[in-house]
């Protein structure tokens, strides 16, 4: 049902982390998972943006010392990428147009990956279009999510704009290809405009990565995907049914930061949090990484998770788990700025 290549071990700030990469064979197609850590410990899946992979998502955040010794150490890291998104992917073609992967396709092939790993509940972070998938799995399969971590997210259906934007990019990816023009569409979707630079100052070194990485997709798989995304329905009522807590991230300068507001205040506000992030895109994970942290911290807290350091902790310690309670997700307990709901409706009002 699924191949895996040979193992790989990398080192980073003195943590082995042993990584194999599975093909796991589903009902919509073939999917891979690169899997990092020990299969032992419960699970964080993850879930990339449009175009990117795991490295390109991810990455920002997991290289911070930080998250390393609070992820890495807590779970098994299952990064599962869209069809056709990972490394050295081959063009994927569809008998029928019909047949391409739907957004509950792509749901669907998340529990699909689960089962193949005899995986329960699990962790969830996800970016934009990657946290639109985990939320509606979410939404499907309430009993296999422990909580949600999502980036930028989006979850109504597309706007008029959005919609006509992203058709523009799909002629383009089937014409043309990853050419020029699709690929500034790409890095205005992830990056601010600090960071992609202007005539006087140079795009930064993230962008310029990204911009690399961009060259080496395959322009078929994220017209697909792309399409998928652009056919989405908004599942903004069933966010209310959600029985796990949720953290949101997301850049002030994101496209989608509107949608990532309206989102929050369609969730159980006891357990989750919105972070809004200054002078950031929709990338957090990549921009500003650092600004995750403290909430980040907070949330896995509220489930028993630490940073290494603090395995030491007591049981009577006041970060133990039977003390952690909701509040602790409220804006006056996190270091970062986080905005309550109810104060920016009433000034959109």
């Amino acid at each position: 049902m699924g191949d895996s290549s040979d193992s790989i071990s990398v080192h980073i700030e003195s943590i082995s982390i042993d990584s194999k990469e599975y093909y796991v064979k589903t009902g919509s197609g073939p999917v891979s998972v690169a899997v990092y850590g020990d299969q032992d410990k419960p699970a964080l899946v993850t879930y990339p943006d449009l175009a990117l992979n795991y490295a390109s998502c991810f990455q920002g955040l997991f290289l911070c010392p930080e998250a390393l010794s609070l992820l890495v150490h807590n779970f098994c890291i299952y990064h599962i990428s869209p069809p056709g998104h990972e490394w050295g992917a081959a063009p994927i073609s569809y008998e029928y147009e019909a047949s391409t992967p739907s957004v509950d396709d792509l749901a669907d092939q998340i529990v699909e990956v689960l089962d193949y790993f005899g995986l329960g509940e699990v962790m969830c972070m996800g970016v934009t279009a990657g946290a639109y998938i985990l939320t509606l799995f979410a939404t499907k399969y309430k009993q296999r999510v422990l909580g949600l971590i999502l980036i930028s997210p989006l979850c109504r259906a597309p706007s008029w704009t959005e919609w006509l934007y992203n058709k523009v990019m799909s002629n383009l990816l089937y014409f043309y290809g990853m050419c020029s023009v699709v690929k500034e569409m790409l890095l205005k979707r992830y990056f601010s405009k600090e960071l992609r630079g202007n005539s006087l100052v140079p795009e930064s070194d993230i962008v310029q990565a990204c911009r690399k990485l961009l060259d080496d997709r395959e322009s078929t798989n994220v017209m697909h995907f792309l399409e998928a995304i652009n056919r989405r329905t908004d599942i903004s009522e069933g966010l209310k049914k959600l029985r796990c807590r949720s953290l949101i991230c997301v850049g002030e300068d994101s496209s989608f930061h509107s949608e990532a507001v309206h989102m929050a205040t369609k969730l159980d506000r006891r357990f989750s949090a919105l972070v809004e992030v200054q002078a950031c895109g929709s990338l957090v994970t990549e921009e500003q990484p650092q600004a995750m942290l403290i909430p980040l911290e907070y949330f896995l807290m509220g489930y028993g998770f630490y940073r290494q350091s603090y395995k030491s902790l007591s049981p009577r310690s006041p970060l133990s788990p039977s003390c952690i309670s909701p509040e602790l997700l409220s804006p006056e307990s996190m270091g970062l700025k986080l905005k309550p709901i109810k104060t920016r409706i009433s000034l959109e009002v």
